[in-house]
């Protein structure tokens, strides 16, 4: 096993499944490159992969777990129902899909992608969610894109309370009332765009700290990250990236640091708005 992949820390979800708080995610990686750079990615360390159906590149994924030779025990893998797919209906055919496309037989966390704008349909499938992971098609089962009242309707169905809760998270979206939701249920906060698409790297606040610790402006972000407690996916096809993003652990940020960072918070938003998007 590659020495980078002893310095990752993990988190115990709230079902007791432990997770690697930091993970490659391939979100826009075409198909065909994906196998490549999954495959990098675990050369590096990495042991948990972030992708979802509507990304089109589970089959890539699958074929770079493959050939990667790697215990399926060491491996940590997510992929999300897509909004076409919510519902009772259609719920347990959207995983079955994509173990097809990974080749395995279950995944690691089975995330809604996005809560849509039909409510019953996302707590249908919430339901499901549950039915597959008592069959053992997934070990864990969260919600993504999710908003404190949307994370509460599933929550007042008085069954299994969401592992993770993945949402747009940097320190130009700070996410506080989603993150202060999750903690107060147990959700581990999963931030994509870590880095705001890259919006971030020239702060000021972000480029003194990376000066301090001669360190990269990316991995000043991810250290915060960490610090903060949420999980995180970089994304990079470049090998120098994905190991500098991994390359997280000879250093922390001090207080006053941490609160430069904390105070980037304002509306810089990247994504789509969770409670109107429809796919």
């Amino acid at each position: 096993m590659n020495s980078a992949t002893n310095t990752i820390p993990g988190i115990t979800l709230n079902d007791g499944s432990r997770m690697p708080q930091l993970g490659y995610g391939v979100f826009q990686v075409p198909d065909e490159q994906t196998t490549t750079a999954v495959s990098t990615a675990l050369e590096a360390g990495y042991r948990s992969i972030d992708t979802a159906a509507i990304y089109g590149n589970e089959s890539g994924v699958g074929r770079a777990l493959a050939a990667s030779g790697l215990p399926r025990e060491e491996l940590f893998v997510t992929t999300k129902l897509w909004l076409a797919d919510l519902g009772r209906n259609s719920t347990r055919d959207g995983l079955a899909a994509s173990l097809d496309k990974l080749g395995l037989d279950h995944v690691d966390l089975y995330l809604i992608h996005w809560p849509g704008t039909d409510t019953e349909k996302y707590l249908e499938s919430w339901q499901v969610l549950e039915e597959l992971r008592a069959e053992g098609l997934t070990r864990s089962i969260g919600v993504s894109n999710f908003l404190p009242q949307q994370l509460e309707r599933v929550i007042g169905l008085g069954g299994t309370v969401p592992a993770v809760n993945q949402v747009e998270l940097h320190p130009f979206l700070q996410n506080r009332e989603t993150a202060a939701v999750n903690r107060a249920h147990g959700i581990a906060t999963e931030a994509w765009s870590p880095l705001a698409q890259g919006a971030v790297l020239d702060d000021p606040a972000v480029l003194a700290a990376a000066h301090a610790h001669g360190v990269g402006a990316a991995q000043v972000i991810l250290r915060w990250h960490l610090q903060q407690g949420n999980v995180v996916i970089p994304k990079s096809v470049t090998a120098s990236r994905m190991a500098s993003n991994l390359d997280l652990f000879g250093f922390e940020l001090d207080t006053v640091q941490l609160a430069a960072l904390d105070a980037l918070d304002r509306d810089g938003r990247t994504g789509p708005f969770p409670g109107t998007f429809n796919g």
